[in-house]
């Protein structure tokens, strides 16, 4: 539908898909087109990454977390955090398996699973939701027991946060039932308000069940580049390093060059690009508030989780994703993508400017101000289908 509306020459407020709009930071740039006038670099790189890119990523985690990791055992680089978890759930997967995968959550934390043959029980999460009462639950109901439990905090879609004791508990109930954690972390330096998102890896004793997965595609903007980690549990490591070794060589070694400038070099470029959501997160909170839409403001993530608006909710996310696409111009992804605890939510990224959101406002406030009638039509074209 937006790939139409825009074919047809309507001007499509998108905030549907998290695909930063930023540039990368330019020194990064220039140390690609540096490293790659170089022939040497244009051949087959190394699967779980090149050493300078995996050292780089360990200092992130000793400064940032804390955390000492092995360059060599506890971390491999990734296409990205999402082809890492889909490879990781392909080596360690049985058909059969049953896996505890949060609802609701980014597609590829259930259907890596999926695709690798295994069964998902999932866990509702959200605000007001007691997360550990509901994993105690699905362990004492699964045959057979679980082989992983996957968590995203801060999440997407839902923007939820947790903090340090939160993981622990974790850790010391899935140590308890011999639970395998994957953790991803990709929102872990896009955060607004309190202290900064914690790592699992900070518990002590983390890294003999778990493996977290970050990128730099949102901490750099630099989504096309392709570049993420799987850091932690050597056993986990080592499955996700022997399935890569089979299916590719890696990135294209300039990009990992310049993917390491990105962590060694100057950090300022993340502040300023954190700075750039919060003005968006705040300039769209206030805008939707006017318009009637009511938002809650995220503490993390480039993502505001919407509840549909009262008018619309018996129609569902989806079809009032379509009619605000519709009638507004204004694209957001309906929660029900997210899985059924989804429903009654949108998932609304920050990827257009304050110009743009305001726009968008205007639109959502003339949209709004018409339900009945738009709610009306709609049931009456449904009727005639």
């Amino acid at each position: 539908m937006k790939a139409a509306a825009r074919a047809a020459g309507e001007d499509v407020i998108d905030f549907g898909m998290g695909n930063p709009d930023l540039s990368s930071p330019s020194h990064v740039v220039e140390k690609l087109v540096e490293v790659v006038q170089n022939p040497k670099t244009h051949r087959y790189s190394v699967s779980k990454g090149i050493a300078g890119l995996r050292k780089a990523n360990s200092e992130y985690y000793g400064r940032r977390f804390n955390v000492e990791i092995d360059p060599e055992t506890e971390t491999i680089v990734t296409l990205g955090s999402k082809e890492g978890f889909a490879n990781l759930a392909m080596a360690i997967t049985s058909p059969g398996d049953v896996v505890l995968v949060p609802n609701p959550s980014y597609p590829i934390h259930a259907y890596g699973f999926i695709i690798a043959g295994g069964a998902l029980r999932h866990i509702p999460v959200g605000l007001n939701i007691d997360l550990r009462e509901h994993l105690e639950r699905a362990v004492k109901h699964s045959v057979p027991p679980p082989l992983a439990l996957v968590l995203n905090f801060p999440s997407n879609p839902t923007a939820q946060v947790v903090g340090l004791n939160f993981y622990k508990e974790v850790v010391e109930f899935c140590k308890e039932h011999g639970i395998y954690i994957l953790s991803d972390l990709a929102y872990a330096e896009i955060y607004f308000d309190g202290e900064p998102p914690p790592s699992i890896l900070e518990v002590p004793g983390a890294k003999d069940i778990a493996v977290e997965f970050t990128s730099l595609s949102k901490t750099y903007s630099m989504p096309g580049w392709r570049i993420g980690f799987a850091t932690g549990n050597k056993k986990l490591v080592g499955a996700l390093a022997r399935i890569k070794s089979y299916l590719d060589y890696g990135a294209f070694t300039p990009i990992q060059v310049a993917a390491a400038a990105a962590l060694n070099g100057p950090q300022n470029c993340i502040n300023e690009n954190r700075n750039i959501y919060k003005k968006r997160r705040d300039v769209l909170i206030d805008g939707f508030h006017r318009s009637g839409w009511e938002i809650s403001a995220p503490h993390a993530t480039m993502f505001a989780w919407a509840p549909v608006p009262e008018p619309f909710r018996e129609l569902g996310s989806l079809e009032f994703s379509k009619l605000l696409l519709k009638e507004a111009q204004v694209a957001v992804s309906p929660g029900i993508g997210f899985g059924e605890y989804g429903e009654g939510f949108v998932r609304v990224a920050l990827v257009e400017n304050e110009q743009r959101i305001m726009q968008a406002a205007r639109n959502i406030k003339r949209f709004l101000s018409q339900s009945s009638i738009i709610i009306e039509d709609f049931h009456k074209q449904a009727e005639k289908n």
